[in-house]
């Protein structure tokens, strides 16, 4: 069964990786308070105006692929009545009462 590896697990992990960086002569910068990590300060707002630079390619339209796709669509969603059950009455039990609503006797009933 393999382990679980648990937070602790993780955190001495990341914390023998960072002594291991360290003694090997890395250094660790300070950086205060506050200061945005974005070049120059800007935003990320529109992310995708920098990383896309070349122009949208128009979309050529497959109108027979649609229409098959829809077709599958639409007779997915048709929903079929399910199927009625013929059903022999079933038999029950009812109990007859006298005027002052006591139990006289009991008798089997086709429904």
């Amino acid at each position: 069964m393999k382990k679980i590896i648990t937070k602790a697990d993780i955190r001495a992990h990341l914390e023998r990786e960072m002594t291991r960086f360290l003694d090997k002569g890395g250094r660790v910068e300070e950086i205060p308070r506050g200061l945005s990590g974005h070049e120059n300060g800007q935003s990320m707002m529109l992310p995708s105006r920098r990383l896309f630079i070349e122009p949208s390619l128009e979309r050529t339209p497959i109108p027979e692929v649609v229409a098959a796709i829809e077709a599958r669509r639409k007779s997915a969603l048709k929903r079929t009545p399910a199927p009625k059950r013929n059903r022999r009455p079933q038999r029950r039990q009812k109990t007859i009462y006298d005027d002052f609503g006591e139990p006289l006797r009991r008798v089997w009933v086709d429904d």
